[in-house]
């Protein structure tokens, strides 16, 4: 039987992260598992996501993007259309479900 207690433990770092995340600016799922130094879990990382709807404090999951930008975890949100308006409401255009200047909004964790 796998240690639930361990994965639990990893998604709350996950949620630390996203939690830093500044409005107006996303990251990767593979941003964040290399944060955590589990480079290569990127779908760990969005099963996070997945779960992190009912979090408190609250885990800003919008912010997360794939590697290019897109909006793949829209379909895990009450509205498949709210990820892409909570962005658009932080100032971040979005045309065909993928970041305008993605590069532009991209946070690096040395920032704040």
């Amino acid at each position: 039987m796998k240690d639930t207690t361990q994965r639990k433990d990893w998604f709350e770092t996950v949620y630390e992260i996203v939690r830093q995340i500044p409005k107006g600016k996303v990251t990767t799922y593979g941003r964040i598992a290399e944060l955590i130094g589990t480079r290569g879990s990127a779908r760990m990382v969005g099963w996070a996501m997945n779960k992190a709807h009912n979090q408190l404090p609250k885990v800003p999951a919008h912010r997360v993007v794939n590697r290019l930008g897109v909006l793949t975890g829209k379909h895990h949100f009450a509205n498949p259309m709210a990820m892409q308006k909570a962005l658009e409401k932080e100032g971040i255009k979005i045309v065909k479900d993928q970041i305008v200047n993605f590069e532009k909004h991209l946070w690096q964790p040395s920032e704040k």
